[in-house]
C-alpha cells in the first residue's frame, strides 16, 4: 500500500491526471471496478480557480465513490497556487498534487507544467506557499527535464521534498519527447533511491504485467496508469492480481459491453448537446481499440451525431462480437 501522509491508498495504483479524459464519469467508472486505489482529476487551473472560473471550479466536484481522489492544479504564481491548494482541500479532497510536468505549450508559455522544471527556486516558492495553504497530502508530478539533455528530476524532487511534499510522481520522459520513445523507468529507480517521501512511478504501463514489472525494476511505492486505464479499464484489476501473486480477471465481450453502457450514461447524465456526442465518441473510439471490427465501429461513429443512435451502434457492435462467440483480454 501507499501512505502519503495520513491518507493510505490501497491497492498502491493510480489513475493519472489526463485532460479531456478523467473527468467525474471516467472516475466512477474506473472506481466501480477493483484495483484502482486512487483516482485524480484533470488538470485544475490554479489562476482560474482564484477568478471563480465557473467551468474550473466545476472540476473540484466529485462524487463519494470516486474517493480517494486527487486534485491536480497548475499554475506558476504562489499566491494562485496557495489559493488552489484552499479551495481542493474544502472541496472535501483526499489530496492536492502540483503539475510540474505538462509539455503542452499553452501551459509552458504561462510558465507553469513542465516549464518549472528548469526554475527549482520557483518550484521552491510554489511548493512552500501550497504546504502553508494546506493541511492535505501534497504531491507533485513531474518530467525528467525539459529536454534529454537537460534532466533535473533529482534536483527538482530534492527541493519539492525539502519544503514538505508527501509524495512525487516522476514521468521518466523529457517535456520536449511529448509521449514519443520509451519511458526510462530507470529514472524511476534512481529517484528512489534518493527520497525519503514516497515515489510514484509513471509512463509506458500497459497492462497489468507491466505494473509489476514497473514496481520490480525500479523499487517504486506505487504506479500511476494513464491511458491505457480509458482503453481498458480492467487493467487495475489486473495489475492488483499480478502484484498479489493472483491470476487477473478476463473480462468478457459482455461485460466491456456493460461497462461501455454504463460509462454512457454516466456521460449522459453529466453532458448533454455536442459536448456529450463529443464524450461518447471519444470514449468509444478508446474502447473499441484491439476488439475485432473495431476499426468498423469508429468509422460508423464519425457519421452520428446523436446520443441515442451512437448508443445502437454500440449495442449492435457487442452484440455482433458476442455472436461470434468472441473473448476479449488485456490482462
Amino acid at each position: 500500500m501507499l501512505n502519503l501522509a495520513r491518507l493510505t491508498v490501497d491497492p498502491p495504483l493510480v489513475l493519472a491526471p489526463m485532460a479531456g479524459l478523467t473527468d467525474s464519469p471516467l472516475r466512477r467508472l474506473v472506481r466501480s471496478l477493483p484495483g484502482c486505489g486512487m483516482v485524480t482529476t484533470e488538470f485544475v487551473s490554479s489562476e482560474a480557480l482564484a477568478r471563480e472560473v465557473p467551468a474550473e471550479l466545476a472540476k473540484l466536484v466529485f462524487a463519494p465513490e470516486e474517493r480517494p481522489i486527487a486534485v491536480q492544479v497548475y499554475g506558476a504564481r504562489a499566491e494562485a497556487l496557495a489559493e488552489a491548494a484552499r479551495r481542493v482541500e474544502a472541496a472535501g479532497a483526499d489530496a492536492c498534487d502540483l503539475n510540474l510536468g505538462c509539455p503542452a505549450r499553452t501551459v509552458m508559455r504561462g510558465g507553469a507544467g513542465a516549464a518549472l522544471l528548469a526554475r527549482p527556486d520557483v518550484v521552491a516558492q510554489l511548493v512552500r506557499a501550497m504546504r502553508a495553504a494546506t493541511r492535505l497530502p501534497l504531491t507533485v508530478k513531474l518530467r525528467s527535464g525539459l529536454r534529454p539533455s537537460e534532466l533535473r528530476f533529482l534536483e527538482i524532487a530534492r527541493v519539492c521534498e525539502g519544503e514538505g511534499v508527501d509524495g512525487v510522481t516522476l514521468h521518466p520522459r523529457a517535456a520536449s519527447l511529448q509521449y514519443g520513445g520509451r519511458a526510462d523507468w530507470r529514472q524511476i529507480a534512481e529517484l528512489k533511491t534518493e527520497l525519503a517521501v514516497p515515489v510514484i512511478g509513471n509512463g509506458d504501463v500497459q497492462t497489468g504485467d507491466d505494473a509489476v514489472r514497473m514496481v520490480r525494476e525500479t523499487g517504486c511505492d506505487a504506479v500511476m496508469i494513464g491511458r491505457a486505464a480509458v482503453v481498458d479499464p480492467w487493467i487495475f484489476a489486473a495489475a492488483a492480481a499480478r502484484l498479489s501473486g493472483e491470476q487477473p480477471p478476463r473480462p468478457t465481450v459482455a461485460d466491456r459491453c456493460a461497462l461501455a453502457t454504463r460509462h454512457l450514461d454516466l456521460l449522459a447524465a453529466a453532458y448533454a448537446g455536442r459536448v456529450l456526442v463529443h464524450a461518447i465518441k471519444v470514449f468509444l473510439r478508446l474502447y473499441t481499440r484491439g476488439l475485432p471490427e473495431g476499426r468498423v465501429l469508429r468509422r460508423r461513429l464519425g457519421e452520428l451525431d446523436d446520443p441515442e443512435a451512437l448508443r445502437q451502434a454500440l449495442k449492435e457492435f457487442f452484440a455482433q462480437l458476442t455472436a461470434d462467440g468472441d473473448r476479449v483480454s488485456r490482462g
